[in-house]
């Protein structure tokens, strides 16, 4: 059990820092000192995220705590293979829980003999190419709409829609009141919203 440590109201902030730098920095702690306390950081922020992630994949709280466990002590076993270059932390954790979480799938899925006529009644996997288009279409309006917003409204909506946090989360990691924060991702999303509009 992790035990939160008292601080003196006389205490000033610490300086706000980049939270992406702040994880790469636990991971290489972790690779390079076995870092105990670099690991009880990382499992404090992440666990409750990866848990997030896999329930809004479907599975179950049992599963989903045993997935984020899963996930972060492969984390420790190899933050050396780490590399900032390749993306921020919070990608290559989550690349690690998805994959758990598709190995955990082929594992539970039964086996059955694939006949030649259910072979033929599986659907393809490849999508029409008008529906590709249009999806492509509409991935490249999404980014160039968020290149768009002003930086403290693409911060919130990073935050809330890539790296799962909730609002309160958001609030208390920008130190922002949490009104703030709420205001800055439904104007975003207003913006994104109205430029789509012709998607629909």
């Amino acid at each position: 059990m992790f035990h939160a440590i008292g601080l003196s109201r006389t205490v000033p902030r610490p300086a706000r820092i980049n939270p992406r730098g702040a994880m790469s920095d636990l991971l290489s702690r972790i690779a390079t000192d076995r870092s105990d306390e670099a690991f009880r950081k990382l499992f404090k922020d992440y666990g409750p995220r990866i848990r997030g992630y896999m329930m809004r994949q479907g599975a179950d709280p049992a599963l989903a705590e045993e997935l984020a466990q899963e996930t972060l002590l492969t984390v420790w076993r190899k933050a050396s293979l780490y590399s900032s270059d390749k993306g921020s932390a919070t990608t290559w954790i989550f690349t690690i829980a998805r994959n758990l979480r598709i190995d955990r799938l082929r594992r539970e899925t039964p086996w059955q003999e694939l006949t030649e006529a259910h072979a033929a009644s599986i659907p393809s996997d490849d999508e029409p190419p008008d529906i590709a288009a249009s999806q492509r279409q509409r991935q490249l309006r999404v980014q160039a709409v968020l290149r768009e917003l002003p930086p403290d409204q693409l911060e919130v909506v990073t935050l809330a829609f890539i790296d799962g946090l909730s609002h309160s989360d958001i609030a208390e990691r920008l130190r922002l009141p949490l009104g703030t924060v709420k205001s800055r991702i439904r104007l975003a999303y207003q913006k994104v919203r109205t430029a789509l509009e012709d998607l629909r």
